[in-house]
This record gives structure tokens, sequence and C-alpha cells, in this order.
């Protein structure tokens, strides 16, 4: 049985301590660097699912992906900063996927989903895709980072007229003290930048043009309002390939993806490393450079933020690194979020339940159904307070469905400090609801 935990017994794995997985020989989307290039910082207690904390085992996490072939998720930066971790159906083994300030402000864009996109909805089936890309590619840039450990390029999203983007925190993270951040828009021009925060958690990061003028921020969307079969595009910089536009649909919502730094799963890789994104999927291409770039809808509001994509794996017999039409995006309310809480302070704040979980079933009438299974609940906690109970079979978060234990992570993560959340849990065979107002996560 799948397991994740915070200090499940029986040797699970920690939510803070990731047991190391044993991984094939790494894949790198380009020229491989010669250090531990983009590697996040360790982030604290709960990093992976902020659920709670405790003590770990050695078993290791085991990540299911929803494809008939061996397949990983893969970091979509471009130059050289992936691995991949395969995972064989026959013989299931962790297989998490891959990663690839102005104090007191926000970034001054409107509400994710408060106004209309700068493309006017199109009649019938038809989709403006050319109106969407003119409108759009003026507010994705291209970013480059350079230090003495290499070279990386990635993509970004114009926030707003004082110059501050929004992008992956695996796509500048490797640039240290005497690195350099050059950003460049879709009109040529090039502005150095620096960092304002960096969210290692949710893989966000803010930077901040210098002395750029006459931008063009984005207008983001509702990413709640998504539905499964909606006509998308992806703007971003794939492989260096600046202003690269590619469309496809909405795959899947809600879709729980685990990312791990590739350096950290090579070399040791705990809870601290991970990130635990409920995705948006999609079909439109997403490339090594599409990371940070712009998922946008019919009308060119943002509605994710690419960063991932599926890869097939070595053991299926394909060297194939690029896109198989398995990408996935941070939704943009959660991505706007954090980017409001790195301009405002620099850091960012994530909830807290305070559970270890495991894999498993419950009943569901003459049905079996999949649920995250809580094995102990840490005293003092939101779980505890709400009267959760060791054995409980949580189902669904305020109605959306919870499979795994990885799922109910990713509902969790989505949300922000102070919310009430409501628990479809069976106890005992009998189906309940359960309140629980989720709490700032420790050390945080």
């Amino acid at each position: 049985m799948s397991q994740t935990s915070e200090h499940t017994p029986h040797q699970s794995p920690s939510l803070n301590e990731q047991p190391t997985a044993q991984l094939p020989p790494v894949q790198w989307f380009g020229p491989e660097p010669t250090s531990g290039y983009g590697t996040p910082p360790p982030d604290g207690p709960g990093a992976v699912g902020g659920l709670g904390s405790g003590p770990g085992g050695s078993r290791p996490r085991r990540r299911y992906i929803d494809m008939a072939l061996s397949a990983v998720v893969a970091a979509v930066v471009a130059a050289g900063t992936t691995a991949v971790v395969t995972e064989q159906r026959a013989t299931p083994t962790s297989a998490p996927t891959s990663s690839s300030a102005a104090a007191g402000q926000s970034s001054g864009n409107p509400a994710a989903g408060t106004g209309p996109g700068p493309v006017a909805p199109s009649a019938g089936a038809n989709v403006n895709w050319t109106g969407v890309a003119n409108a759009v590619e003026p507010s994705v840039v291209a970013i480059s980072v350079s230090s003495k450990f290499g070279q990386a390029e990635g993509s970004g999203v114009i926030l707003d007229t004082a110059g501050r983007v929004l992008t992956n925190n695996h796509v500048v993270s490797g640039v240290g003290a005497n690195g350099q951040l050059t950003v460049t828009l879709s009109d040529g021009r090039s502005y150095a930048a620096s960092i304002v925060g960096t969210d290692p958690s949710t893989d966000l990061a803010v930077i901040i043009m210098k002395g750029a003028t006459k931008l063009t921020p984005a207008t983001l969307g509702n990413s709640d309002a998504v539905k499964v079969g909606s006509p998308v595009m992806a703007v971003g910089n794939p492989l260096g390939l600046a202003g690269t536009v590619t469309t496809g649909i909405i795959s899947a919502l809600d879709r729980p993806v685990l990312t791990t730094n590739e350096n950290a799963q090579t070399s040791g890789a705990t809870g601290a490393n991970a990130v635990v994104t409920n995705a948006i999927q999609t079909d439109a291409a997403v490339n090594p450079g599409n990371s940070g770039g712009a998922l946008v809808d019919s009308t060119g509001r943002v509605i994710g933020i690419p960063s991932s994509i599926a890869s097939l794996g070595a053991s299926a017999g394909n060297s194939q690194s690029g896109s198989i039409g398995l990408g996935f995006a941070i939704p943009i309310n959660e991505a706007k979020s954090i980017a409001d809480q790195l301009i405002s302070t620099g850091k960012a704040e994530h909830p807290f339940l305070g559970v270890s979980l495991k894999d498993g079933t419950v009943q569901d009438g003459s049905a079996t159904r999949n649920a995250a299974v809580v094995a102990s609940v840490s005293p003092g906690t939101p779980a505890a307070t709400a009267g959760l109970q060791p054995g409980d079979a949580i189902t669904r978060v305020n109605g959306e469905p919870v499979n795994s234990s990885e799922s109910l992570v990713a509902q969790v993560r989505e949300r922000s400090v102070g919310a009430k959340i409501d628990l479809t849990v069976v106890r005992g065979g009998q189906t309940q609801q359960i309140a629980v107002t989720l709490a700032k996560r420790p050390g945080n």
C-alpha cells in the first residue's frame, strides 16, 4: 500500500524527511551542470505537504502516475537542471516528479478572475488564437540565469508596471550571490533583475526588473472556474525559443503532482525539497524553458503557471524528454496568493493540518473507494481541534475527491492559512463531515 506520512509507524516516510529512493542515471534537458544548480533551500517542518511534523521512517514514498507507460514528471527549465525518476507499474517504487521587493506592497494586479480577458470571447467553437497570442506575448518574458554554476533559461509573467515578474523558483534559485538575472521582453528589450522573494514549497518566485518601462501586465483569470476540456494556450521560452505558443485543452484538474529538486534526489532528498501541487493538467505542448510562463484561457487570462511535465523514462525503451502531452501548471489563484506574500514580506506562509497519512480504501456501498487514511494526529493541531482520529478515511475536501494521501496534501497546500475546509470522513463505516480551520505551518 502506498503511504505518505509525517510520522506513521511501520517504517512509513515522513512529510518532513522523505526517504531517498534508488535512482536511475540522471537524464538532463541540456548541458549537464557541474554542481547543484537550481537547488532550492530547505523549507522547514512539514515541507512536503504542510500537514504536520514528526520523525520519519525508511520506506520509500510511492507516486503513481496515470499513464500506461513508465513515466516521470520533470521540471521544464531549459538548461540542464532535470533528472528523472521512473515508475514501474509491475514493481512500484518511489516515483516523485522532478523539478526541473518592495515591502508592504502587493503586485498591483487585480485579484485573480476579477476582470475580463484582453481578447473578446469567440462566438462558437472557433477560438481567436492569433488575437490571444498577440495580446498575451507582451506579458510573458524570457528569463536567463548566469552564475558560476552555469546558465539556465526559463519564462515569467509580468505582474505589474513596476516590473515584478512571477516565475518558478527552480528557474531562478541557482543565481547565487554573484549570479546575474536577465529578463527579455517580447519586443527584445532586456533588463537586469533581482529576486524579490522565493518559495521553494510551491516552486514559485517573484523577481523585479530594474528600470523597465512601458510594460504590459498579464490579466489573471480564475483557476477555480476552469473546466476540463476548455481550450488553453501555453506561452513561454522553451529551449530558448522566446515567444513560443502552443494550444491544447485542460486535460484534468486537481491532479496531485509531487516534484522534488533533481539534485536533491541524486544526493539524498528529503521532504524539505519536495513540492506537492494540486495541478492543472494540459495537453498543450510544454517543454524545457516553459517553466514560469503562462497557461491562458481563450480570452487571454492567465489560469496557471507551467512548472513540470511527464516524460517517457528510459525503462520504457524511449529516451524522449520533451512534451508527450502531459504538462502540469500551478493554478493561478494559488500563484497569485503566494506572489502577493512574497512581494509584501519576501516570504510566504503555508497551511497546516497536523496528521500523518497513508493510502487506503473504504467501502462506498457495494463499491470500494480510494482515500487518505489518518495514521496519527498531532496534539494541539487543527486536526486535533477538529476531532480527527487515527483510522479516519478522508474522501473529499470541500466536495472535491481525495483518492490518496498526496491528493489530500495537494488540496491542503493550495489553500491559505486560516481557510476553513469541510472534510468528508468515513469512520467506522459511517460518513460524516468535519470542519477544520487550517493554521500556519510550524517553522514557517
